[in-house]
């Protein structure tokens, strides 16, 4: 029983953004990069993908390690936020230094540590929750740092010291929401800009 939940909160954490990608391609006509935020959404899909591969090498236990699949999550996690993140942005300069950082955090995870990718990660959320609300200035973007960042973070902390997989189950729908978040102020800035 255990098992099945928990495949079912990470099977659902990578259909619902490769469905919510594809709904995209070319519905946000009113963003300035439209195609970025498909990209941005699949992107977080291959990385719930890439972490389900990673769970079948250890039984679907949770395990602090370094894999393939571990990194490309991490990599494709990046490239997700960053591509919602640079869809709303007409400053190449700002374009530019959130793709740099996207590409620090997927480097830094071999050269250096995954501690060092996900500080990267942390300034890729930062850039995204400044450019999003600039543009679309809705209330309903906290739901990204409180679900995207803060209960995903205090879940996986609690998994990784108690090594309790309840935690573990908790993960991808916190995760699931905030790319809900998303969805739900692109749909309401269509209605706010057409």
């Amino acid at each position: 029983m255990f098992f099945s939940i928990l495949l079912l909160a990470h099977f659902q954490s990578a259909v619902i953004p490769l469905v919510l990608g594809i709904k995209s391609i070319n519905k946000f006509k009113h963003i300035n990069k439209k195609k970025l935020i498909s990209f941005g959404f699949i992107f977080l899909g291959l990385a719930s993908i890439s972490e389900m591969i990673d769970h079948t090498q250890t039984s679907w236990i949770y395990v602090d390690h370094h894999s393939l699949f571990n990194w490309l999550f991490y990599s494709f996690l990046s490239l997700g936020l960053t591509c919602l993140s640079i869809s709303v942005i007409k400053n190449k300069f700002i374009q530019t230094t959130n793709f740099c950082i996207s590409l620090c955090s997927i480097i830094s995870y071999f050269v250096f540590d995954k501690t060092i990718a996900i500080i990267f990660q942390v300034i890729i959320s930062i850039f995204l929750i400044i450019n999003w609300q600039r543009t679309f200035k809705d209330w309903l973007i906290i739901l990204y740092p409180i679900f995207g960042i803060f209960f995903t973070t205090f879940f996986g902390t609690n998994l990784s010291i108690s090594g309790d997989q309840f935690w573990h189950i908790l993960i991808g729908p916190s995760g699931t929401i905030s790319v809900l978040t998303f969805y739900l102020v692109l749909k309401r800035s269509y209605k706010k800009f057409t």
